[in-house]
């Protein structure tokens, strides 16, 4: 039996895509699943545009006579769009610094299906020992030290690596490494990030005692792809979590890093499902 697939697509708003859309898949026997749509309106004047989201059971055609026939139809719309088998994980590099517990968390949910992902590396600018404390199996590490007179050789050869491996996403798990512009720019829309939702109220060291000593009442985390602004790119996925006068800075550490997980494990599943399309500066997000 074929396996469903996924078709994602945005492009500027007007009468008849949805129309198109599914008379297209039903005159070649497609059986739709589920499907959502967005329509942005735009302020100012600004363009509206469109997005959608199918989920459809080819019934026997295959998906390289599917996407040859809808380029057609892409085209006439002026489409940006992309057709992926459901099933099938996205080869994803994982990047960590010392603070291992979004990647411990990243391969439990691998491990146990939850994530439709396949860990083809985890690169680290420290060695394993100090990285790692988890058995990451047979997974392949990799030691990419950068200093900042190596940067420009560290990023080439993490673009290397991406490339060798055919990486479709890149998963910065605390990864505490600023990425320079042109690497930003090389992994657009595949780079995902995550930090804590103080930005920019408390920067630098050690920001939970900062926001225990300011006596907040909430924090929370950010997942994001990777742009030049530094943690400024669309959001994918956030959360928040309340916080008491009892709670201590170190209470405020625990409950980061539980909170830092869980988005960043939500963000990685939402990409992996195809669920994320990219809307200027923001994300349209089709949750399921």
């Amino acid at each position: 039996m074929t396996a469903p697939l996924i078709l994602t697509l945005a492009c500027p708003d007007r009468p008849g895509i949805t129309a198109r859309v599914t008379g297209f898949l039903f005159e070649r026997g497609c059986n739709i699943l589920d499907a959502q749509q967005f329509n942005d309106r735009a302020a100012n004047g600004g363009e509206d545009r469109f997005f959608m989201r199918v989920v459809f059971d080819p019934d026997g055609s295959t998906r390289e006579g599917l996407r040859t026939d809808f380029a057609g139809l892409a085209a006439e719309f002026g489409m940006e769009w992309k057709m992926a088998r459901e099933d099938r994980p996205r080869r994803t590099i994982i990047l960590v610094s010392k603070f291992d517990h979004c990647l411990v968390d990243l391969i439990y949910r691998w491990r146990t299906g939850e994530l439709a992902i396949d860990p083809v590396a985890i690169v680290s600018n420290h060695p394993r020992e100090a990285a790692i404390r988890v058995d990451i199996g047979d997974i392949p590490f990799h030691h990419i030290p950068i200093t900042p007179e190596t940067k420009p050789e560290a990023e080439a050869q993490l673009r290397a690596l991406a490339a060798e491996t055919d990486a479709e996403l890149v998963v910065l798990a605390r990864y505490m490494q600023v990425f320079s512009n042109e690497l930003s720019a090389h992994f657009a829309g595949r780079a995902i990030n995550i930090h804590h939702s103080f930005l920019p109220g408390f920067k630098g060291a050690r920001p939970y005692h900062q926001a225990h000593a300011r006596g907040v009442k909430i924090i929370g985390a950010t997942a994001h792809f990777v742009t030049a602004d530094l943690d400024e790119g669309p959001i994918i996925h956030q959360d928040v979590e309340r916080i008491t006068h009892a709670d201590s800075p170190e209470d405020l550490v625990r409950k980061g890093r539980d909170i830092e997980r869980r988005v960043l494990a939500e963000a990685v599943r939402l990409f992996a499902a195809e669920r994320v399309l990219m809307n200027g500066n923001r994300t349209v997000v089709f949750r399921g």
